[in-house]
This record gives structure tokens, C-alpha cells and sequence, in this order.
């Protein structure tokens, strides 16, 4: 979930920082599309990077079963 999320606001953050210019008048008032589109970059980013890192442990563990007859 994580990879996929972090790829989706990475995505989404560099459309609205490259492809859209301004938005509708009464939205343009209170958010400017430059803004929101870097912090969705940033967001993206590290969501993709924490995803690789926990990716990266849950590969590491190693599961031990211990068997015990009586």
C-alpha cells in the first residue's frame, strides 16, 4: 500500500505542478496549484521511500517454529 500511494501522490504532485497552471477563480482565492503540488511531491517521496524501507525489513525476517513433544 504504501509503494502505491507514494507513486499516487507523485504522480498527482507533478501534474498539478507541470501540467496545471490555475485553477477555477474561486479555488485559485485560497490554494495555489505550485503549493499543493509540491507538498504532494514531498508526500509522495517519502511514502515511497518508508514503503521500500518496511518492504525492505519485512523481506529480512526470518520465522523460527519450535516444536515441542511431550
Amino acid at each position: 500500500m504504501g509503494i502505491g500511494l507514494g507513486i499516487l501522490l507523485l504522480v498527482l504532485g507533478l501534474i498539478l505542478l507541470f501540467a496545471i497552471k490555475e485553477f477555477p477563480d474561486s479555488l485559485q482565492e485560497i490554494v495555489d496549484p505550485t503549493t499543493v503540488g509540491w507538498i504532494l511531491v514531498i508526500a509522495g517521496v517519502l511514502a515511497l521511500v518508508l514503503g521500500l524501507v518496511m518492504n525492505n525489513q519485512r523481506s529480512k525476517t526470518t520465522h523460527v517454529e519450535e516444536r515441542r513433544e511431550l
